[in-house]
């Protein structure tokens, strides 16, 4: 795989509408009434910061390849879990499998180290296995709109 660069999404705003379709298409089963509408204008607000609520990409030759956020809540059932959350990792699909998630794991959590976070959570459906390969550690599971996901946590510092 050719270089990747990670960057803010307020370096390259102009990804935050083809971010929001793919975030929306992915997810929106997780969050009661969260609209395209909603999920573009949250990404067009990350767009303008380069500290937390943020976004950072995944570019290769200026081709978007994927991303992950820094909020302070993901979903509204679980904002007494934490107040730091990795939110919305998402690589294209013919990008997965090279070692472009880590990197973007990685990347999201020096910079809320950085950041003075102390504990940062998450939520997965999934891929909690992935998650604690990269240092994740299990704090129990939750139920959003019928999905069970799996809650975790990192201390980044």
């Amino acid at each position: 795989m050719k270089a990747v660069a990670i960057r803010f999404l307020a370096d390259v705003p102009g990804h935050a509408d083809t971010l929001a379709g793919w975030h929306h298409a992915q997810w929106s089963h997780l969050y009661e009434g969260w609209t395209l509408e909603q999920t573009r204008e949250e990404l067009r607000d990350h767009a303008t910061r380069r500290t937390r609520p943020t976004t950072l990409v995944a570019l290769q030759d200026g081709s978007l390849l994927g991303s992950v956020s820094l909020v302070d809540e993901d979903a509204p059932e679980l904002r007494d879990q934490g107040d730091a959350w990795l939110a919305s990792l998402y690589v294209v699909p013919e990008a997965r499998g090279a070692g472009l998630g880590r990197q973007l794991v990685q990347a999201l959590v020096a910079f809320a180290a950085g950041q003075g976070v102390a504990r940062l959570w998450l939520f997965t459906p999934d891929h909690a296995g992935f998650y604690e390969r990269l240092g994740w550690r299990p704090q129990g599971q939750a139920l959003l709109r019928g999905t069970r996901v799996q809650l975790m946590d990192i201390l980044p510092a």
